[in-house]
């Protein structure tokens, strides 16, 4: 009797084991996080950095990335508010580099064309190597997720795609202005170029007279007009990032990296394939007044759309777009009009860090169940971005960042997104508890079957 009820409390305990099991535990490895620090930059009133950091702290080895996420912080460490540091974007890029050859200063590796440096962009269709980011953010990367659900991953570090005698490196490219006591806070957030008073840009180009704002005219070391008599000190800043992996194994599902670009005229050079069309990828537009045009405040909406066609097709398991101040929202469309995403941003109220007024601080994201969006090889899209026009923006942008994985050949064995992850759970534990007691009932008959050969031969076994 006695060893009867010892059996029937470990029948108790595995079913409790089973119960507690979680998929995540069982289908994907534990995740791991770090937090580094950029180079320090540092910035005075109306001042810019747009630098490139080569060579970056990040996590090493054949590993899945599952989310980035940055902000600029003081020399304290303390977060710093947008209506002082405005930052218009950052991205991170990932790069091979010739074992021994130095990096090239400040200057972009994209810019050097040396076969020491080889970029390893995403699987945009942008030409040449144009929004090649693995992430970026701007103004909203404190409250937009990036998150890759479980059971996916980006993969990086395979040492079999690494070319011999390149160790693979990571770029981070940060865009940042100093907008305290400046004339016009929103026109230096935007580029306007009469306020950093160039008529060239950062390569030593003319502009032309109808570029009035962009990138071209707030490149690194210029200076954004400041009011008279406003003294401010220049402060030491870096950007705080902090990575998510886990460790690559053959639990993890690959996903590739599409950025889409409301301004890429596109044009196919062959009407056969998808592969060979020539991109044009502007990156930013303006927007104009709609004043001029005498509509209503509510009439005054600016939409851009585009086509694109998909190379490669498969299911989407995340989308986010990127706007600045004044956008009111971007949507990805399918061929056949169906959403594949909406991406609406929000707005902050206060003035802490992460809520400032009037400043875009988060966009919302899409993670659709898995299997539930699929975007065909070939099929053509339509990216719509929407800004407010009841006042002219300059060099604004419509992105849009999605993360595709090939369909499953067999799609029951994936776990299902965020939203669906407790059902799931459910569902995985029941089977698993089934599995370890049809276990234990069996181990049991075992058991007894043995103790009876024992009891017969006179002896009782110690350890079973």
């Amino acid at each position: 009797k006695m060893w009867c009820q010892g059996w029937l409390r470990s029948l108790a305990i595995l079913l409790l084991a089973a119960l507690s099991l979680e998929p995540s535990q069982a289908l994907i490895g534990k995740e791991k996080s770090a937090v580094f620090l950029s180079p320090e930059f540092v910035l005075g009133p109306g001042s810019v950095v747009d630098s490139y950091y080569q060579d970056i702290d990040f996590p090493r080895g054949h590993i899945a990335l599952k989310s980035f996420n940055a902000e600029v912080v003081d020399e304290t460490g303390l977060p710093v508010p947008l209506q002082e540091i405005y930052l218009h974007h950052w991205v991170i890029e990932r790069y091979y580099q010739r074992k021994g050859v130095e990096a090239p200063g400040s200057s972009s590796i994209k810019e050097t064309h040396n076969p020491d440096f080889i970029t390893v962009r995403n699987s945009g269709i942008c030409q040449d190597n144009v929004l090649a980011q693995y992430f970026g953010l701007g103004s909203e990367t404190r409250k937009t997720a990036t998150h890759v659900p479980d059971p996916y991953g980006i993969e990086i570090g395979n040492p079999v795609e690494i070319p011999d005698g390149y160790e693979e490196k990571w770029l981070l490219n940060v865009h940042a202005i100093d907008t305290r006591g400046v004339e016009d806070r929103l026109g230096c957030a935007e580029c306007r170029c009469d306020l950093y008073n160039v008529t060239e840009d950062g390569h030593g180009y003319p502009l032309s007279s109808d570029y009035k704002g962009g990138l071209r005219c707030c490149y690194d070391k210029t200076q954004c007009r400041v009011k008279e008599g406003f003294e401010g000190i220049r402060r030491s800043l870096y950007m705080k990032y902090t990575v998510k992996w886990v460790d690559w194994d053959s639990s993890v599902v690959p996903v590739k990296i599409y950025i889409f670009d409301v301004t890429d005229n596109w044009k196919s050079s062959n009407a056969s394939t998808v592969h060979r069309a020539r991109h044009n990828c502007r990156v930013e537009y303006d927007v104009g007044s709609c004043s001029i045009t005498g509509e209503t405040e509510d009439g005054c909406v600016d939409v851009k759309r585009t086509s694109l066609t998909m190379p490669t097709g498969g299911h989407v398991i995340y989308g986010v777009s990127h706007q600045h101040s004044g956008g009111i929202g971007s949507t990805l469309y399918g061929e056949d009009g169906r959403i594949i995403c909406s991406s609406i941003p929000t707005y902050g109220e206060g003035k802490e860090a992460g809520n400032e007024a009037g400043y875009i601080v988060g966009m919302s994201t899409c993670y659709p169940q898995p299997g539930s969006v699929k975007i065909s090889d070939g099929e053509t899209l339509i990216l719509e971005s929407n800004y407010s026009s009841t006042q002219k923006h300059t060099g604004v942008m419509g992105l849009f960042y999605i993360l595709v994985a090939e369909p499953s050949p067999n799609p029951s064995l994936l776990l299902h997104s965020p939203f669906d992850m407790h059902a799931n759970s459910k569902v995985y534990n029941s089977v698993s508890a089934v599995a370890l007691l049809g276990l234990a009932i069996a181990a049991a008959i075992v058991v007894v079957y043995r103790r009876r050969k024992e009891t017969e031969y006179g002896y009782e076994a110690l350890v079973v």
